[in-house]
């Protein structure tokens, strides 16, 4: 079997994983893209209930309004923390598609150069046939020349 034929299977299997890679990625960033648009909604709703009209408000309800504010702020804070550690795990899977594209890649042009040093061991036999074939048939135009130019 030729060196370079002996790649092909690895080379099936780096595509596969990288293939695996970049839909995780994919996913990955769908999942980010929910997280920061809750974020956002999240910031959208706090500053509208914060901005919101506070006439002949009493003492108790002021102290809900304030408490509920509270629990807005403590949700948009973890809510920003859950976007952050999406962004996080986002880059990871792309530094872990970037070596997978790699790996890909330095087996490609190791199996580009074992095909290619073939290609030269072939062009060499190839020529050094042809090279003999030549040869003989000088040969045996010189014999042939000799038998003739012999007495009989």
């Amino acid at each position: 079997m030729m060196q370079s034929r002996r790649f092909d299977p690895l080379l099936r299997r780096a595509q596969e994983h990288e293939d695996t890679v970049a839909r995780e990625l994919a996913e990955r960033q769908r999942a980010h893209e929910l997280q920061e648009s809750r974020l956002a909604e999240l910031r959208r709703y706090a500053d509208e209930y914060a901005s919101g009209q506070m006439a002949a408000i009493s003492p108790a309800q002021l102290a809900n309004r304030r408490a509920f504010l509270d629990r807005l702020e403590s949700a948009v804070q973890q809510q920003s923390r859950t976007v952050d550690d999406s962004r996080d795990r986002l880059e990871a899977e792309r530094a872990r598609l970037l070596l997978a594209s790699r790996d890909k890649q330095v087996l490609e042009q190791l199996a580009a150069s074992y095909r290619a040093q073939e290609r030269k061991v072939d062009e060499r036999r190839s020529q050094r046939e042809m090279d003999d074939l030549g040869a003989r048939r000088v040969r045996a135009a010189q014999q042939a020349d000799e038998a003739e130019g012999e007495p009989r």
